[in-house]
C-alpha cells in the first residue's frame, strides 16, 4: 500500500570522451536530440554539474582549472527552465539581477578610459561618462534598459512576470527574461540551454543576431544549444558542436559541417534546414533517407563510427593538434577570469536582497492582511470566550480558564506561523537557481527574511495581547502586560525561525509540511501543559527541557501566576502562595527570575534556528532536476520503422474535397467514426480589465483589447497554422475559440458547421493540447491514454476497439517504448519535455475529436521529435479532422506541412489568412506584392521571412499597416465569403446534440476516476510513506508520553492528563492529514482544470474518487495509529470500546482530510489555503472542550462547541472509554467524587448521548465532502 519497490536506477554514461576547444569571438551552436547530453555538457563547461554525477577529465579556461577561479561568475549558465518570482515585474527582475552581479571589470575599464582621456585633453563621450557614472554608483538601470530593448521586452517591462495563478507575460517572454537575468551581468563567457524555446523565429533570430555582435565586438565566448534553429539563425553561428549519444560527432566551423557528412556519404536535401539534417543524420530511424551514394549499398553508420571518422577528418585532425599544445596561462589578463565569488560588496548584496524582500512583502500584502484579520478575529472570539476568567483571579478553583487562555494564545501563534513554512518552500526554487549563479550568498537571502519577520510578528503579537490581555482579565499591572507581549513575541519569533529551517530541510511542500507538523506536535505535547512535567516518565523528561514551547509556556505562566493577586497564602509550608501552588502542580518554575531565563532561551532558540536556516540554505541543494526516461531499445518494444519525410505523407490540397469517403482510413489500422466539422468566426474581439500597472502610468481606458476584429475559418481536412510574434494573441485567440477563457469580455460570432457554438456540446467534439503539459504525475503513459479514452470516447465503443485505437495513437506519436513509464513532475522526475509534449498530444488524439487545437505542439522539441509530432498531426488531418496549431519556430519542412496560415501581428490583428501554396509561393506572392517589401532570399525559411518583413520596425520603415493592407485585399473578401458560407447550415444538416452532457454514465465516471486515483495513490510512495511513518511516530510518541494513563485514573490530574492525551491524539495528527493532502490535491487540481474543460466528467465523480481513495488509506493509517495508542495508553481491552475508539479516530482523520481538500478547492493557492486552515483549526482548538470545558463556555459561544468537529470526537472517545467508570476521583481540597458524576458535571460528557455523537461524525464528513465538490465545481482560480 505504501508503494515502495526496489530502485530501478542504473548507471548511465551521459558523456563519453568529450573533448574540444571553444574559442573567444566565436559563436558555437550545440546541436543534438534530447537525451544526447547537451545540458550536461553545458553544465560541465559552466562548472555546475550536480554532485551525484561522477566526472572524469577536466575543463580549463585559458589554461586555468576550476580551482583557480570562480567558474560560476566567469561563465554565465542560462537554464532552459523559467524560474522567477511571479509578483515582480520584468524590469524589477532584471534590475535585481544587475544589482547583485554588478558591473564587474567594465567599471575599471571605463574609469581607466576616462582617466587617460582627461590626461590627453580629450573631451569624453557624454554617453561613456554617463555609463561610467552609472557603474560607479552600481546603478544598473542603464544596462537593464539596454537589455530590455535588445530582448524586445521593453513593451512588457512593467508587467508582472506571473506564474500559474498570477496573470503575467507570455511563455516566450519568460524565456527572454531568463536570458536577460544573466546578460545584465559582467560575465565574459555564456553557455545557454535552449534559450529560444517558446519564441517566434523572428524574435529568436534577432536575439541571436545581437548576441553574435556582442561576441564579436567584445571578444566574448558563447555556446548555445537550440532545438529547431531556422536556416537564418543557423547561419549566424561560427562553429557547430554536434552531440549524439553522449559523444561529439563534429566540432568545427559551420562551413565545413556539410563537407564532413558528404565525405561520409550523407547529403542534406534542398529546402531542408541544415540543423534539422544534422540532428537526424545520426538517428538510426532517419539516416537512410540522406544516403546519396546510390551506386553503393547503404549501411547504418553508428555514432562511434562517425566519431572515428571525424577524428581522421581534416577538421578533427586540426582540433587534435590544438589540444596537444597546452595553453600558456600567463598570457591571460588578470581580469579575464573572475576570482571573487560576488560582483559587489556584501553591503550592496544585502541592500539588494533587502529591497527585493520589501517589494515582495508589499506584493504579497494580501497574505499579511489575511493573517492580521485572522488573528484579530480569533482574538476577539478568544476574549469573549474567556470573558468571565478574570472574576476568579486569586482562586485555585478558578485557574482552569486562565491556563486554557494562556495555552490557547501560545498554540494560536504556533499554528499561525505554519504559513511561513509554505511560503518559504515556494521561494526556494528561485533561490537555488540564483544561488547557483552566484548572484548572492545564502545569508543575503535569508537575513532580510528574518529581519522583516520581526516587525510583522511584533504587530501580530501586539494585536493579540492588546485585544485579549485586559478583556480576559490577566494581571492588571502594565509591566505584566508588556512582559506577556514580550513572551508571545519571543515564542512567535522562535516558531517562525523553526519553520523556516524545516522548510529548507524538506524543500518539497509535502515533506516540509509533514516535518513541520511532526515537530509542532512533539514540542507542544512535551511543552508541560497537555501533560505535566512530573507526569512524564523519567526516561522521557529530557524532551520536556528540549521543547522550546516549554519555555514560552513557563514565561507566560510565571508572568501571570506570580502577580500579587495570586499571592494568597495556602497554609501549606511547601506552597507559600496560590500562584506558586498552581505553577508547582503543573511542574513549572516558581521563581520570577525564571521568566527572564525563559525569554533568553526563546531568543537563543530563535538565533540558533535562524543560523540553521541560513546554513541549510548554504549547504542544501535543490531537489534533483528531471532525468529523461530512457526507453529500452529492444526490438520487441521499439518500432524500428523509418520516419517518412513529412512531404511523403502530406495530402494534396484538393484530395479531401473530391474524396467520396472523407473519414478515410489510415494505411494501417482503423479509425473510429466521427463527424467532420468546420469552425468559422467573424469580428472576434477580446478585452480584459486594464492592468493596474498600466493604469498607474496614466491610461484612462478601463479595458485592454487583446484581439481586434479577428475573422477566419478552419475546415475539415485542413491543417492551419496560427503564427505571430510573441504577444500577438495566438494563444488568446485559440483560447477564445476553444472556450477556455474564464475571464475577460468576448465579442463576435463563432459557429460550428453553420450553427452557433454551444460550449457544452463543443467540448465533446474538440480537443485542446495546451502549451503547458499538465498530467497526473503518478500514472503511466498508457494509463493516461486509457483514462482519457475511457472518459471521452462514446459509450458504445467496445473495450477491444478502444485499446486498439490507443495502440494506434501510441504508434503515431512513438510512445510505445514509454507506455509503462511514469509521467512524473516537470523538471523533477519522469518524462522529459519532449516526451511529455507527445503525451499531451496523444491524450487529446485518443478522444477522437473532430476539431483539434494545439498550442505550440513542437515547442521544446528537437527537429526529429517535431517531425514525429507533425506526422501524427498530418495523419489526423488526412482523416478529415479540423486541426489548428500555434507555432513559433517552424523549420521549412514543418511550416510547409500546413495547408493554410493565419498570421497575426501585435495588437491581435490579422495580416494574412489564406493558403500557403506549394513551397509557400502563395504567401510569398502576397507579401512581395506589397510595395517596398524585400524579396525572400533563396533557401530562406518563409516563416522567418514573413515575421521579419511584417515586424513593427518594417511597418514603420515602409509606412504601411499590414492589417489595413489585408483588410483591403481580395484575399480578405474571399475569406469573408467563405466565412459567410460556413456560417450557414447546409440543407438537411442538424446542430450538434448528444443525449447527455458527458459521454459516459455517472457510474462509469465514478469508476474511472476512482481507478485513476487508486493508481496515483498507490504509486505516490512519498505521500504514503510519510503518512504512515508519521502516524506510527506520533502514535509511539503519544504512547510513551501517556504510558498506561488509561487505567490509572485516581486523581483529577490523571483525568485531565487523559483528556489532554485524547485532545492531542485527535487534533495534531488530524491537522497533519489536512495539510499533507493539500499538496496532492493542488497538484491534481491543475490537471482537473484541463480535464473539466475537455468535458471528460462532472465534478461529483471526481470528488467522489478523491474522497473514496483517501478513506481507504485513512482506514489503514487509523488502524496502525489506534492499535499503538490504545495499547500503550492502556485503555480497557474490550471489543466494543476498541471499535468505538477506532471509529472516532477514523472519522476524525477522514473529516480532517475532507477539510484539507475543501480548503484547497476554495482558495487560489497553498499560501492562502494555509492561512484559512490555521484560522478554522484555531477555532476548533479553542472550542474543543479541552481548553474551556463546555459548562464554562459563555452561553453566547456554546453553540460553537457543537460546531467544532474536534469537540464531537473528543466527546465520543472520552465518553466511550472513561465515563462509564464509577471509581472515586480525588479532588484537591474536597471530598472524592465518582468519576462519572465529575465528568458529567464539570466536563459536560454524558454516556447516554453517545449515539448522536456517532451520527454527527457522518454529518461532518458529508458536509466537508459536499463543500469540496462545490469548490471544484463552481470555482476556477486559473488566470486565463
Amino acid at each position: 500500500m505504501v508503494g515502495l519497490s526496489p530502485s530501478k536506477k542504473r548507471a548511465v554514461k551521459i558523456l563519453q570522451d568529450v573533448k574540444g576547444i571553444v574559442k573567444p569571438s566565436r559563436m558555437s551552436l550545440l546541436l543534438g536530440p534530447p537525451g544526447s547530453g547537451k545540458t550536461t555538457l553545458l553544465k560541465a563547461l559552466a562548472g555546475k554539474l550536480d554532485n551525484d554525477i561522477k566526472v572524469t577529465g577536466k575543463v580549463t579556461y585559458c589554461g586555468h582549472e576550476f580551482s583557480e577561479f570562480v567558474p560560476q561568475k566567469t561563465c554565465a549558465y542560462i537554464s532552459q527552465h523559467e524560474l522567477h518570482y511571479g509578483q515582480m515585474t520584468v524590469r524589477e527582475t532584471l534590475d535585481f539581477s544587475g544589482r547583485c552581479m554588478g558591473a564587474g571589470t567594465r567599471h575599471q575599464i571605463l574609469s581607466e578610459l576616462l582617466r587617460r582621456e582627461k590626461e590627453a585633453g580629450i573631451k569624453p563621450n557624454p554617453r561613456i561618462r554617463k555609463e561610467a557614472a552609472a557603474m560607479t554608483c552600481q546603478d544598473t538601470s542603464l544596462i537593464t534598459e539596454n537589455i530590455l530593448k535588445i530582448l524586445k521586452l521593453d513593451s512588457c517591462a512593467d508587467t508582472k512576470v506571473g506564474d500559474d495563478m498570477i496573470r503575467g507575460i507570455s511563455g516566450g517572454e519568460k524565456k527572454r527574461v531568463t536570458t536577460g537575468e544573466l546578460l545584465v551581468g559582467p560575465a565574459r563567457a555564456f553557455v545557454m540551454d535552449e534559450i529560444s524555446t517558446g519564441l517566434d523565429s523572428s524574435t529568436a533570430y534577432q536575439i541571436v543576431k545581437f548576441m553574435r555582435k556582442m561576441v564579436h565586438l567584445l571578444d566574448m565566448t558563447m555556446v548555445t544549444s537550440l532545438l529547431q534553429p531556422t536556416p537564418e539563425t543557423f547561419e549566424l553561428f561560427d562553429d557547430i558542436i554536434l552531440l549524439s549519444e553522449g559523444q561529439i560527432v563534429y566540432q568545427g566551423p559551420r562551413d565545413n559541417v556539410l563537407e564532413f557528412f558528404e565525405h561520409m556519404g550523407f547529403k542534406c536535401p534542398e529546402r531542408k534546414g541544415v540543423a534539422d539534417f544534422l540532428q537526424e543524420v545520426t538517428s538510426k530511424k532517419d539516416q537512410e533517407r540522406y544516403w546519396f551514394r546510390k551506386n553503393q549499398p547503404y549501411e547504418y553508420v553508428s555514432v562511434p563510427k562517425f566519431v572515428r571518422a571525424f577524428n581522421s577528418f581534416h577538421i578533427g585532425l586540426q582540433l587534435s593538434e590544438h589540444l596537444k599544445v597546452p595553453f600558456n596561462k600567463f598570457r591571460v589578463h588578470p581580469d579575464a577570469l573572475v576570482s571573487e565569488k560576488y560582483g559587489v560588496s556584501n553591503w550592496e548584496l544585502f541592500k539588494a536582497c533587502f529591497s527585493r524582500e520589501w517589494l515582495l512583502m508589499k506584493r504579497n500584502s494580501i497574505v499579511s492582511i489575511f493573517k492580521i484579520i485572522q488573528i484579530t478575529i480569533i482574538a476577539i472570539i478568544a476574549f469573549t470566550a474567556f470573558s468571565k476568567t478574570g472574576r476568579k483571579a486569586g482562586q485555585k478553583n478558578g485557574a482552569a480558564n486562565f491556563w486554557g487562555a494562556l495555552f490557547f494564545g501560545l498554540t494560536n501563534f504556533i499554528i499561525n506561523a505554519m504559513i511561513e513554512l509554505t511560503m518559504t518552500v515556494f521561494r526556494l526554487p528561485v533561490f537555488f537557481k540564483q544561488r547557483s549563479s552566484m548572484l548572492y550568498p545564502a545569508w543575503a537571502f535569508g537575513l532580510p527574511i528574518c529581519l522583516f519577520s520581526i516587525p510583522v510578528s511584533l504587530i501580530e503579537s501586539g494585536i493579540w495581547v492588546t485585544l485579549t490581555y485586559y478583556s480576559i482579565g490577566f494581571a492588571p499591572a502594565a509591566s505584566r502586560f508588556f512582559k506577556q507581549l514580550l513572551a508571545f513575541f519571543s515564542t512567535y519569533q522562535m516558531t517562525l525561525s523553526l519553520y523556516r529551517f524545516i522548510a529548507v530541510v524538506g524543500r518539497k511542500l509535502l515533506v516540509a509540511n509533514i516535518l513541520g507538523f511532526l515537530t509542532m506536535v512533539t514540542v507542544i505535547v512535551l511543552g508541560g501543559f497537555i501533560i505535566t512535567k512530573d507526569d512524564i516518565e523519567l526516561w522521557m523528561r529530557w524532551g520536556y527541557y528540549l521543547s522550546p514551547i516549554m519555555y514560552g509556556q513557563n514565561a507566560i505562566s510565571i508572568n501571570e501566576f506570580l502577580d500579587n493577586r495570586w499571592g494568597n497564602l495556602t497554609g501549606s509550608p511547601h506552597e507559600s502562595t496560590v500562584g506558586k501552588s498552581l505553577l508547582k502542580e503543573r511542574g513549572f518554575f516558581t521563581d520570577e527570575y525564571w521568566y527572564w531565563i525563559c525569554i533568553g532561551v526563546l531568543l537563543g532558540f530563535s538565533l540558533i534556528f535562524n543560523f540553521l536556516f541560513i546554513a541549510a540554505l548554504e549547504f542544501f541543494n535543490a531537489p534533483a532536476d528531471s532525468r529523461a526516461v530512457i526507453a529500452d531499445d529492444d526490438t520487441e518494444n521499439v518500432s524500428t520503422r523509418k520516419l517518412a519525410p513529412i512531404s511523403e505523407v502530406k495530402i494534396s490540397r484538393g484530395e479531401y474535397k473530391h474524396s467520396k469517403n472523407p473519414n478515410k482510413q489510415y494505411k494501417k489500422g482503423t479509425v473510429l467514426p466521427f463527424q467532420p466539422l468546420s469552425l468559422a468566426f467573424n469580428n472576434v474581439n477580446y478585452y480584459v480589465d486594464m492592468p493596474v500597472e498600466t493604469r498607474k502610468q496614466g491610461t484612462e481606458k478601463n479595458r485592454l483589447q487583446l484581439l481586434k476584429d479577428v475573422s477566419g475559418a478552419f475546415r475539415p481536412g485542413t491543417l492551419t497554422a496560427l503564427v505571430g510574434v510573441s504577444g500577438a494573441g495566438k494563444t488568446t485567440l485559440m483560447d477564445v475559440l476553444a472556450g477556455r477563457k474564464i475571464m475577460g469580455y468576448i465579442e463576435g460570432s463563432i459557429s460550428i458547421s453553420g450553427y452557433p457554438k454551444n460550449q457544452v456540446t463543443f467540448a465533446r467534439v474538440s480537443g485542446y493540447c495546451e502549451q503547458i503539459d499538465m498530467h497526473s504525475p503518478c500514472v503511466t503513459v498508457y494509463e493516461s491514454l486509457l483514462y482519457s479514452a475511457s472518459m471521452r470516447l462514446a459509450a458504445d465503443v467496445k473495450k477491444e476497439t478502444r485499446k486498439m485505437f490507443i495502440d494506434e495513437v501510441m504508434e503515431l506519436v512513438e510512445l510505445k517504448p514509454l507506455m509503462n513509464a511514469l509521467v512524473g513532475l516537470p523538471r523533477i522526475n519522469g518524462l522529459s519535455t519532449e516526451q511529455r509534449k507527445r503525451l499531451t498530444i496523444a491524450v487529446e488524439l485518443v478522444a477522437n475529436p473532430s476539431i483539434i487545437f494545439m498550442d505550440e505542439p513542437t515547442s521544446g522539441l528537437d527537429a526529429r521529435a517535431a517531425a514525429i509530432v507533425m506526422r501524427a498531426i498530418r495523419h489526423m488531418v488526412d482523416t478529415g479532422r479540423t486541426v489548428v496549431c500555434t507555432i513559433h519556430q517552424p523549420s521549412i519542412d514543418i511550416f510547409e506541412t500546413f495547408d493554410e496560415l493565419l498570421l497575426m501581428k501585435r495588437g491581435g490583428q490579422v495580416i494574412y489568412a489564406g493558403p500557403l501554396g506549394r513551397n509557400s509561393h502563395k504567401l510569398v506572392q502576397y507579401f512581395e506584392a506589397v510595395p517596398g517589401v524585400p524579396r525572400i532570399k533563396q533557401g530562406s525559411n518563409p516563416a522567418t521571412w514573413m515575421l521579419e518583413i511584417s515586424s513593427e520596425a518594417i511597418e514603420a520603415q515602409l509606412q504601411v499597416d499590414f492589417a489595413e493592407v489585408y483588410a483591403n485585399s481580395e484575399l480578405y473578401r474571399k475569406n469573408q465569403e467563405l466565412i459567410k458560407k460556413l456560417s450557414t447550415p447546409r440543407p438537411g444538416s442538424k446542430d450538434l446534440s448528444f443525449p447527455s452532457q458527458y459521454s459516459q454514465s455517472f457510474i462509469t465516471q465514478c469508476t474511472a476516476c476512482f481507478w485513476k486515483q487508486h493508481k496515483s495513490y498507490w504509486r505516490n510512495s512519498e505521500f504514503n510513506y510519510t503518512r504512515f511513518v508519521v502516524a506510527i511516530i506520533i502514535g509511539i510518541l503519544f504512547g510513551l508520553v501517556f504510558w498506561s494513563r488509561g487505567d490509572r485514573i485516581y486523581k483529577r490530574n490523571d483525568l485531565i492528563n487523559l483528556l489532554g492525551a485524547t485532545y492531542a491524539a485527535v487534533l495534531f495528527l488530524g491537522a497533519t492529514n489536512a495539510s499533507a493532502v493539500q499538496s496532492v490535491i493542488a497538484t491534481e487540481r491543475t490537471v482537473f482544470y484541463r480535464e473539466r474543460a475537455a468535458g471528460m466528467y462532472s465534478e461529483l465523480p471526481y470528488a467522489f474518487a478523491h474522497v473514496a481513495i483517501e478513506i481507504i488509506y485513512v482506514s489503514i493509517q487509523t488502524f496502525l495509529y489506534s492499535l499503538l495508542l490504545y495499547s500503550m495508553i492502556g485503555f480497557e481491552w474490550n471489543v466494543g470500546k476498541f471499535l468505538y475508539f477506532y471509529y472516532f479516530i477514523f472519522m476524525s482523520f477522514t473529516y480532517f482530510s475532507m477539510y484539507g481538500m475543501m480548503i484547497i478547492s476554495l482558495t487560489p493557492g497553498p499560501e492562502i489555503a494555509a492561512v484559512f486552515m490555521s484560522f478554522f483549526i484555531s477555532f476548533w482548538n479553542l472550542f474543543s472542550g479541552y481548553l474551556i470545558a463546555r459548562p464554562l463556555i459563555p452561553v453566547w459561544w456554546r453553540w460553537y462547541y457543537w460546531a467544532s468537529p474536534v469537540a464531537w470526537t473528543i466527546y465520543g472517545i472520552f465518553t466511550s472509554q472513561v465515563v462509564d467508570k464509577n471509581t472515586l476521583l480525588e479532588i484537591p481540597g474536597s471530598e472524592p467524587v465518582p468519576l462519572k458524576a465529575f465528568v458529567e458535571k464539570y466536563l459536560g460528557y454524558d454516556h447516554e448521548f453517545l449515539l448522536p455523537v456517532v451520527l454527527a461524525h457522518v454529518g461532518w464528513v458529508l458536509l466537508f465532502f459536499f463543500a469540496f465538490a462545490y469548490g471544484i465545481k463552481f470555482l476556477n482560480f486559473q488566470r486565463r
